[in-house]
């Protein structure tokens, strides 16, 4: 993924408004991303532990998703998969809730998705950042397959949001 502008990130929102988009926690570290190993920029807001935001590119154009969800969960829990990169967290994952985009939207509907918490889906993926043991099944597939199953999953949930 290159690299995304505070600009861009705010412009990139389609389930939210213009003035809710304005008001969002950017984090501050853009320029420290790992961009180069990112499929999305996610990102959990420091102020309001419940909300969270991705960040993905589709078709050339950064598209971002407001989302709700659950402060993280203690560890100690039971086990469960994220639908975006089935990495397997032991407390780790929460339903992320993301309001439809347009009318559907302002009428209450919402799309959901078994996310991991921290939104570092990109990193499990890569082996740049560690479950704990068992978290990655073994599978026959090539990395960079699994890189794209996680896009296509990621685009997916996006499209369901905006369709």
């Amino acid at each position: 993924m290159n690299p995304l502008t505070d600009r861009e990130i705010r412009a990139a929102f389609v389930n939210c408004t213009k003035g809710e988009a304005k008001r969002l926690a950017v984090p501050r570290d853009l320029a420290d991303r790992p961009w180069d190993d990112l499929d999305y920029l996610g990102w959990r807001d420091p102020q309001s532990p419940g909300r969270a935001y991705l960040v993905t590119v589709l078709d050339g154009r950064p598209r971002g998703l407001a989302l709700r969800c659950p402060s993280p969960a203690p560890s100690g829990m039971r086990r469960a998969m994220c639908t975006m990169c089935l990495t397997t967290h032991t407390g780790g994952v929460s339903l992320m809730v993301a309001p439809k985009a347009g009318k559907a939207g302002q009428h209450g509907n919402s799309v959901g998705a078994y996310m991991c918490d921290d939104l570092a889906c990109s990193l499990y993926v890569r082996g740049k950042k560690d479950a704990g043991a068992g978290a990655r099944l073994h599978e026959s597939l090539t990395l960079e397959e699994k890189i794209q199953r996680t896009v296509a999953n990621v685009a997916a949930f996006v499209a369901k949001v905006t369709e």
